[in-house]
């Protein structure tokens, strides 16, 4: 197996390479096509990487990583099946297509929030709302009895 390169995107400005020592695959019976084979042949592909311990990823890029794929993880480990084709190697290399776009997207750092100022309409309506609200404060005071 050979190591993983990703390519450079906005949260990995130089690419990414995961060393092929920090990916485990393991290997199984598919279900779906493939006639009587598939009960022989260990097609469907399961690529596990530990996200915690890699040595891929710098501190921030692990807790960004960690944070964005939380409901993918067990543990700190990422793990993604591949069963759509009939062929190990395909699957292989869709488990690791797979776990390079969703790496790149994760580490993507998130858009600073642009602050708007309100508008003129709702500034009245605020406004508005509260000359009503004192309007129904006021009218509950005693009368003047002049």
């Amino acid at each position: 197996m050979r190591d993983l390169q990703i390519p450079a995107g906005p949260g990995t400005p130089n690419g990414l390479v995961v060393p092929a020592g920090e990916l485990v695959e393991q290997f199984s019976h598919a279900s779906g096509p493939g006639g009587q084979g598939v009960n022989t042949t260990d097609s469907r592909v399961q690529l596990r990487f530990d996200i915690g311990t890699t040595t891929a990823l710098d501190e921030t890029q692990r807790q960004r990583a960690l944070q964005e794929l939380r409901t993918r993880l067990s543990g700190t480990v990422l793990v993604i099946n591949a069963a759509e084709h009939r062929s190990q190697r395909r699957n292989r290399t869709a488990a690791r297509e797979r776990l390079s776009t969703l790496l790149r997207d994760a580490l993507v750092p998130p858009r600073p929030r642009k602050r708007t100022k309100p508008t003129r309409g709702s500034k009245r309506r605020r406004l508005k709302a509260k000359r009503i609200r004192s309007e129904v404060k006021q009218n509950r005071k005693r009368p003047n009895a002049d």
